[in-house]
Formats: C-alpha cells, structure tokens, sequence
C-alpha cells in the first residue's frame, strides 16, 4: 500500500483529495492543526503541527511516497502580506525541505490560477504563461506569495524529489465543511439573502475533479509537470439562475456594474465587518471577477485523461451537502 501526506486536509479541496486518496486504497497522513469536522470517521493517520513547524513536517512526512502540499493561508483582505508571506511562501520552503530530508519521492503541489499572469485577456490561458510578476497590476498579496512559491517548487534540484503542479480555478462542490467564500455566495442565493449580484464571473471547477486529476498527476505525469485543472465559465447572474433552478428561489434583481462595485468596496466591507461576517466583495475578489475567461485543460485532457463533470451537476450536489450541514433552511428536490 502507497503511504501519502497531505497538508491542508481539512480544507475544502483537502476533504475531497483525501476521500479520493482512501478509495483508491492509499494510507494516509494528514498534518492538522486542530481536529476537523472534514476529517472524522475517515481513516487517517493525523499528526499535529504546522508549515512553520519543521519538525512536525518531517513527523508527518516519515515513510511516506508522496506529498499532497495543500496548505495555505488564503486572503481576500488588505494587510495580510507577512501571513501570507509566512504560510504560503515560507512554509512551502519547509515542505520542500522536510520533504528532502525524509525522502519523500513526489510532491505536488497546489498553486493557484491567479499565480499566473493572465493576459491577453482575449487569449487562453495554459501551462505556458508566465508567473506573475512583484509588481504587476494584478498581482496583490495573495497572488504575489502563491507565485513566490510556486518558483520554489519550480527550481527544486534534488533528482531524488520529483515534483508536480497544479492550478485550480474557483473550486466549489460537496466537502465545503468551513464554508468557502463561494460557499458563502451559494448559500446567500440559496435563501434568498444576497440582494444583487455583480458584473463578472469566474471558471468554476468541482473539487471532486480537482481531487480526482491531481491524483492522476502524482500516478501519471513526470518530474516538473504542470497542469490547469480547470471547469466551466459561468457568470454571475448565470450561478444564481442555475441555483434559482434547483431550489425554486428567485434570483436578485439586479446586477451591479464592475465599476460601481469596486466604488461601493470599502462600504460593502465596513457593512460585512458590523454585520459579523466576511466582505464577500473587496478589491481582490472583483478583480477576480474580472479575469479571463479561457482557462484551457487541455494538457490534463490529453496527459491525464481529465474531464470536468457539468457545473449544473456540481452546484446540485454542493446545495445538497449544504443542506445536510443545516447551512441552508431548505433546498428543493429539483435535479
């Protein structure tokens, strides 16, 4: 039997990864920081620590094939560059060097779409884009330090360590036990609290494929291989129609312009904070919005055999796991 770790298993794609690692018969290591409602009844070997703790890495990481580096600290907000700078950046140092240290032999790590530069607008994007760069436009905290990152995983020399990359786009779907911010969005619209939506949307992405093709990648694919696990463009007014379908709730009305959104920001963020809840639109997540539109998975069509499932079917199944956590009061029966 292989033996895997897995780092941010209790996550949303991490609760997928490691259901889909146990079914194909894997023994598995997670590395918490606490217990997790995402991992219990699942037969998982669990070791405490965290990326900034080397030690506990190396616990997790000894007799083990393979390394799953999911971790990280995920930030919509302003002024969270030295956490993000931390976990994201120094801690996937301390998985490369616990990962050498105990002799693990394949690492894959979880990179982010928004790590690469996207422009053109108008053209696709692949495995061949380039990094974002410090600096650029659209490259903000978060971006910057999954990018800083990912070029550590890129420039590991050691023969021994063979390494493989992943960029999800938005990932959505069943397992979503700490309520995701999309997560947050569909349940909103589910019943019937999200007033208007906004001009924009994203290439959405079931986590169970995510799980399913970044598995394939550690099985199939070779040293340095990079592939864009992608799903299907919806915009927003087109997610509220499809959840609108499925629960019988009507959709919001009204549809804020990008620019009136970026304007009315600050305000929709100050309004979240007194409300005790997170701002779902700040700077970073409408720029999101607005990103480009042709996310190709072509390479992981081709190499892996990867098919997205149909976003109506994710969003069907995402509303009824919701439903059964009691995040959402009701949730029709419609298909």
């Amino acid at each position: 039997m292989n033996r895997v770790a897995v780092t941010g298993a209790s996550g949303h794609l991490g609760a997928n990864l490691v259901r889909e690692l146990l079914r194909r018969g894997y023994e598995v290591t997670v590395l918490v920081r606490q217990t997790s409602r995402a991992l219990e009844g699942l037969d998982v070997v669990m070791v405490n620590g965290e990326l900034t703790d080397q030690q506990s890495l190396r616990n997790a990481f000894r007799d083990v094939d393979q390394v799953y580096h999911l971790a990280a600290y995920i930030s919509i907000q302003s002024g969270d560059k030295e956490k993000l700078q931390q976990a994201n950046v120094e801690g996937t140092r301390n998985v490369l060097r616990a990962c050498r240290s105990e002799g693990v032999s394949t690492l894959v790590y979880f990179s982010s779409i928004h790590a690469i530069d996207q422009r053109p607008l108008d053209q696709e994007v692949n495995e061949g884009n380039p990094l974002l760069e410090v600096g650029q436009n659209q490259c903000g905290d978060y971006e910057q330090s999954k990018a800083e990152a990912d070029r550590l995983v890129r420039e590991n020399n050691n023969p021994s360590l063979s390494t493989r990359i992943i960029y999800p786009t938005a990932v959505f779907g069943p397992y979503d036990f700490n309520l995701s911010l999309f997560g947050q969005v569909i349940v909103k619209m589910a019943e019937g609290r999200l007033p208007a939506l906004v001009e924009g949307g994203f290439d959405w992405v079931d986590a169970r494929d995510v799980a399913w093709g970044a598995i394939e990648a550690a099985e199939r694919g070779v040293h340095g291989d990079r592939f864009i696990l992608s799903g299907h463009y919806r915009s927003m007014p087109e997610v509220a129609s499809a959840i609108a379908k499925l629960t019988g709730i009507a959709e919001p009305r009204f549809t804020s312009p990008a620019w009136l959104a970026r304007l009315s920001a600050p305000l929709m963020g100050v309004w979240a904070r007194l409300h005790g809840e997170e701002p779902l639109y700040t700077r970073v997540s409408l720029t999101a919005l607005s990103a480009n539109k042709l996310m190709s998975h072509k390479r992981a069509a081709d190499r892996l055999g990867y098919q997205p499932r149909p976003f109506h079917e994710t969003m069907r199944d995402a509303l009824q796991f919701y439903s059964k956590l009691n995040h959402l009061k009701w949730v029709s029966g419609g298909d």
